[in-house]
């Protein structure tokens, strides 16, 4: 079956009582959410990256669907900002998570963003890629608000009489990665193991677990899957991140085989068709994260400001 809902922003009925909530164009910080509502209870899956875009969903979303007037249960997909940032908001709600994903969020500070916001222009190309991506974001009023129930491998939930399953897939994109299945709908949630028309970003890995993750979300046959990051997809869409991610490890090994360094190996491999895809330099990390999985004594993790510089110096190699 085609799924051909319009990637427009705000609410989208993608199954009775259940939505999506869209954030053109994808990229950075630009995430998606849900909605599933049962006889008298609702669950949120996933905020936005500031306090003023996710009132701005909620806003959105009370104003298209009455019951959600309350929401009962918050469930944040993993730690990265744009998918928690907003959770201040819902101090009426029953926040969850995976263990790992609890754990990143202790570790961190939105205010560290807006330092390096402030102090862009002194970093070079790098500060410069760093605004591009996130100076559109305002976290400054940011509270850390943790999960109140955290939960490791799967958590099966009755929403009023609605199943939903919280299945942890992770490590792959986050440590603690975890999808929202629907089953009466066959509707999934994905939360960043998908990205649709955006190139995936491997901050964890490792990239053959994310494969697998990818194997156990096509296991459950969803209809329709609602990405991280893109328009509203199906079963293809989990599939083509897939053929991504095998793409990635399979030229990456074969250039580690020949004594090459990630960079080095970054910049001779030809993206194809995914070099279309939003945010193709991301390749930068991928392959980086690759080069670990394949020897981590030689080749350590990459922090998060090596993994930017790379990105920024690969766009540029690009034009």
């Amino acid at each position: 079956m085609t799924v051909t809902h319009p990637f427009t922003k705000g609410i989208h009925e993608i199954a009775p009582g259940t939505y999506a909530y869209l954030q053109p164009d994808g990229g950075w910080g630009y995430s998606n959410a849900g909605l599933v509502v049962g006889d008298g209870e609702v669950m949120l899956i996933d905020t936005l990256f500031s306090v003023g875009l996710t009132e701005e969903m909620l806003s959105t979303i009370r104003g298209a669907v009455p019951e959600a007037a309350h929401i009962d249960w918050l469930v944040n997909t993993h730690a990265n900002g744009d998918h928690c940032y907003g959770n201040q908001l819902l101090t009426g709600s029953m926040i969850l998570s995976s263990d790992a994903a609890a754990d990143e969020v202790a570790g961190d500070d939105p205010s560290t963003m807006q330092a390096v916001l402030s102090k862009a222009d002194c970093f070079g190309l790098a500060g410069s890629y760093f605004k591009t991506c996130f100076g559109a974001f305002d976290t400054s009023n940011v509270v850390m608000t943790p999960a109140q129930q955290t939960f490791r491998g799967a958590l099966s939930l009755t929403l009023a009489g609605r199943a939903v399953e919280l299945i942890e897939l992770g490590p792959a994109h986050s440590a603690g990665d975890v999808v929202v299945h629907v089953p009466d709908v066959d509707v999934l949630f994905t939360g960043d193991l998908v990205f649709i028309d955006a190139t995936p970003i491997v901050w964890e890995g490792p990239l053959s677990h994310w494969v697998e993750a990818c194997d156990a979300m096509l296991g459950l046959e969803p209809r329709v899957v609602v990405p991280g990051h893109g328009p509203i997809t199906g079963q293809a869409g989990i599939r083509d991140v897939r053929a991504y991610l095998e793409f990635v490890e399979a030229q990456s090994r074969l250039r580690f085989d020949r004594g090459m360094t990630p960079w080095e190996a970054t910049l001779d491999i030809d993206l194809g068709v995914f070099g279309e895809w939003l945010n193709c330099e991301r390749i930068a990390v991928n392959v980086a994260m690759a080069y670990h999985e394949f020897d981590p004594t030689t080749w350590a993790k990459v922090t998060q400001w090596d993994a930017f510089s790379g990105m920024a110096r690969y766009a540029e190699s690009r034009g």
